[in-house]
């Protein structure tokens, strides 16, 4: 209350902020005549003398911005055909600082974002714009080139499909590259699995700009990016537990938490479950998998709803992003979830997968020096935005007032009866020719409402998961005379919905929420496609007491209220108090969700740490001067060390009490290396290590000799690479595994997140042993021997003479099998046998020969 009074007193924050932007506003406006008076030539050479003094270090950006962005503004008039307002500049100030600007739908997001991208651009760096979809990325690059061609800039983008190196590193290489923030986040990653500089495509991560930052930064941020690989682990039973699941019976075998999302089986259920697996024990050691199988196998049925978590295309189960309403194409469900989903659904069962790299969105952002965002809806996450990302949020006032009309809720006792009065204003609006455009909270309420429009013979399209890739166009069209178009959570944004003149006098479009989402922003969202630039609108929610957000987390008390009113079937409420319910089961699903992201964060920067130091010394390995000999040295000394201890030969000890028969057997069967343990009789510590070291780098230089010094350097750093991503990615796996079962801690009073810690650092220490130990063994253990010049060219016409030949023989297989159709079809011949060609030699030496092995390893 005294903040609120406070606030009407001297101002809000926010506006004190305003006020701040304001002043530098007028500097900016009062440049306007001198750069429209101008000619193209003389304001490009402007802006070009401003971008010298940039990249020279004589200016900083701040004092350059008045300047770059009303020549900005100029240009985008020339080659556009559109000025910035005032609130825009606004917008990009804010951007500019690393700040996140709420501004409302149809204000001009895309065009505010030129201003700071064409400043911070002008350092060489590359700036980088984050949309939500492919579509969006590839319109705005498209709209605003002529804009950043005219200021002497390259622009690049980076999309979904086939993934091209030389491609991608040229899209990054440019000044300014528009993506999505997958595709920046996988590049990020498969940058840091590649093998060379050259197969890298990203420059570094200088200043970025997040579109609609809360569907990124927050809806998006609770799904980890992961590239996965095979585990190479055998995981049977998925259809058993399948079956078995679903013979179990409800609140008798089981209980469902559908507020956490759990199930938990009973006494009973767990007796039923090994009777039809046929064990004595389920939870014993050897049945362990049966048991997870099963716990994944009813989540899948009971928890997880086909249409609304996630759907079936094409044979395979995608994921739908419980916020967005989009397909979360290409990632999975970890621990066996997404097998259980495709056991349940009867497509093919894909094998589980390991993580090979990943990384949260939180952390990958936050690596930028320089983060921001925009969006309509930030408000009501600014607690989060501050403390995970530290950025803070400033609201900006529309260009013209909002005029729209946001109705109370209406609140039925059945959903049945929700619906029957959503589609009589459906049909009452469409009856005029009043646009209408419908939200719904799942792809399975959008099918419902679809088959009540249909019966009701009303032209209408839906928009959710299913049509992703035309979310964009359908969404544009929605504002058109007659157009009903039902959208689940919202998908489209980031598209404006214009209105004609026509519509505008009919009272514009009109918004029908068919349900509350869980979080306000998806609300606010859908109501702010309604009301752009000043046109007039309408929004209105339908709910019910059987919709998930009232009856999971505020429908007693709203239950209650509907009874004392003496609410009949088909009749509603409509009460601020019964609003504010709403609103209050609203906050708290968002703390819930707040609190599960936390979390996620918490322990990825665990992870993130150890993946920072990781990727660090992988790309100094990368790096054609880093001096790998030394490196090998200094493993090679650890190794020796490490191998004394193992043989309990300690600094200090008596010279009678080394083992040396030990030390001999270890380094020949560790390191092949053969050695008498005679050679070492009468050395002491300081003397044995150093003749050992010695002795060992002897053989390896001697072994290595045969080759250049060039190639040397590659074997060895080709080695140490495949060995640090090999224990990476076993690392990642016992980190996960080690994830899953870490929180059952709590019940042992033991914080999870400090054992995490505590067993991640073990795991971590391990981890770079390993890394150093198996590289140094891998050395020199491996033998190779090279080929002449003359070698390889014989090699290779060899190579070319069996290719030949088998080209031959196929063809001639091909002839018999067509004149002897109903013949047995031919065999391969086993390596033994003859070569058909007629050579004389065996098929392994003739035409089943391999092709010949290059380089260094060549045998």
């Amino acid at each position: 209350m005294l903040q609120t009074m406070m606030g009407k007193v001297f101002g809000t924050k926010n506006d004190r902020e305003l006020k701040h932007y304001k002043r530098a506003l007028k500097k900016i406006n009062a440049l306007e005549a001198t750069y429209e008076a101008m000619d193209d030539a003389a304001l490009q050479a402007a802006f070009e003398e401003l971008k010298t003094a940039v990249r020279a270090e004589e200016k900083s950006l701040e004092e350059v911005l008045p300047d770059s962005f009303a020549i900005t503004r100029e240009a985008a008039k020339r080659t556009l055909g559109m000025r910035h307002f005032d609130v825009q500049i606004i917008g990009g100030m804010v951007l500019h600082e690393g700040r996140i600007a709420e501004m409302k739908t149809g204000e001009g997001k895309t065009l505010v974002a030129s201003l700071p991208v064409a400043l911070n651009a002008m350092t060489g760096k590359g700036v980088h714009v984050v949309t939500v979809n492919d579509y969006l990325a590839q319109r705005d690059a498209t709209e605003l080139t002529p804009l950043y061609g005219f200021l002497g800039y390259e622009v690049g983008t980076v999309l979904e499909g086939e993934y091209d190196p030389q491609a991608k590193r040229t899209q990054y290489a440019a000044d300014i590259t528009y993506g999505t923030n997958n595709e920046f986040g996988f590049d990020y990653l498969r940058d840091n699995m590649s093998f060379s500089r050259d197969q890298m495509v990203q420059r570094g991560h200088h200043f970025v700009i997040v579109d609609e930052v809360d569907s990124i930064l927050i809806d998006e941020a609770r799904t980890p990016l992961i590239i996965s690989g095979p585990t190479n682990r055998t995981l049977d039973n998925y259809v058993r537990a399948d079956e078995i699941a679903k013979q179990l019976t409800k609140e008798t075998h089981f209980t469902v938490d559908e507020k956490d999302r759990l199930v938990l089986i009973t006494e009973e259920g767990i007796a039923k479950a090994e009777e039809l697996f046929g064990v004595d024990n389920l939870y014993s050691l050897e049945n362990s998998a049966l048991s997870h199988h099963l716990d994944q196998a009813l989540k899948a049925n009971y928890i997880f709803e086909i249409d609304v978590d996630y759907v079936v295309k094409d044979g395979e189960v995608v994921i739908v992003d419980e916020f967005t309403g989009r397909l979360s194409e290409g990632r999975r469900y970890s621990e066996g979830l997404h097998q259980a989903l495709e056991a349940k659904e009867r497509v093919q069962i894909k094998e589980e997968s390991q993580t090979l790299a990943d990384i949260t969105f939180q952390n990958y952002f936050r690596m930028y020096d320089k983060l921001a965002g925009m969006t309509g809806t930030a408000q009501t996450e600014a607690t989060e935005f501050a403390q995970i990302y530290r950025l803070d949020v400033v609201s900006i006032p529309t260009n013209v007032p909002v005029v729209r009309e946001d109705l109370n809720d209406l609140i039925y006792k059945t959903e049945l009866e929700k619906f029957q009065a959503s589609i009589e204003k459906i049909k009452e609006l469409n009856a005029k020719g009043q646009p209408v455009l419908v939200g719904t909270a799942s792809i399975e309420k959008s099918e419902v409402l679809h088959e009540l429009l249909k019966r009701e013979k009303i032209a209408h399209t839906v928009l959710n998961a299913k049509k992703h890739a035309q979310e964009g166009e359908i969404i544009k069209s929605a504002g058109e005379k007659g157009a009903v178009t039902i959208a689940t959570n919202m998908a489209g944004r980031g598209v404006d919905i214009k209105v004609s003149d026509e519509i505008k006098a009919m009272g514009g479009l009109y918004i029908i929420g068919t349900e509350r989402h869980e979080n306000r922003r998806i609300d606010n969202q859908l109501r702010g496609r309604s009301g752009r630039q000043g046109d007039p609108g309408v929004s209105q929610f339908y709910l019910s007491l059987e919709d998930n957000l009232l009856r999971i987390f505020g429908s007693d008390k709203i239950k209650t209220i509907m009874e004392r009113l003496g609410v009949e079937d088909g009749e509603y409420i409509e009460s601020k108090m019964v609003t504010r319910a709403v609103e209050k089961a609203q906050k708290k699903v968002e703390n819930l969700h707040f609190e599960g992201r936390k979390q996620i964060v918490e322990y990825d920067d665990v992870a993130n740490e150890q993946r920072k130091i990781v990727y660090r010394f992988r790309n100094q390995l990368l790096d054609p001067e880093f001096d790998i000999a030394v490196k090998v040295n200094e493993i090679r000394e650890a190794y020796v060390a490490r191998a004394l201890t193992e043989c309990e030969i300690y600094e200090g000890g008596g010279r009678e009490e080394f083992d040396l028969e030990k030390l001999a057997k270890l380094l020949q069967e560790e390191v092949h290396f053969i050695v008498e343990a005679a050679d070492f009789e009468g050395l002491d510590y300081e003397e044995l290590a150093g003749k050992l070291i010695a002795d060992v780098k002897d053989e390896y230089d001697t072994k290595m000799a045969v080759v250049d010094e060039p190639v040397r350097r590659d074997i060895e750093r080709e080695i140490y690479l495949k060995t640090l991503d090999t224990a990476w990615r076993e690392h990642l796996y016992r980190m996960d595994t080690m994830k899953t079962g870490i929180r059952l801690r709590a019940y042992n009073q033991k914080d999870p997140l400090v054992e995490y810690k505590k067993e991640s650092f073990n795991l971590f220490t391990e981890l770079i042993e390993t890394i150093k130990y198996d590289t140094i063994k891998t050395l020199q253990i491996i033998r190779f021997q090279l080929r002449s010049p003359e070698e390889e060219a014989e090699a290779f016409a060899r190579a070319q003479e069996i290719e030949r030949k088998q080209k031959e023989m196929q063809m001639q297989l091909n002839r018999e099998s067509d004149e002897a159709a109903d013949a047995p079809s031919a065999k391969k011949p086993a390596r033994n046998d003859p070569c058909p060609c007629g050579s004389g030699k065996k098929y392994k030496n003739c035409c089943g020969q391999s092709g010949p092995k290059k380089g260094a390893f060549a045998s």
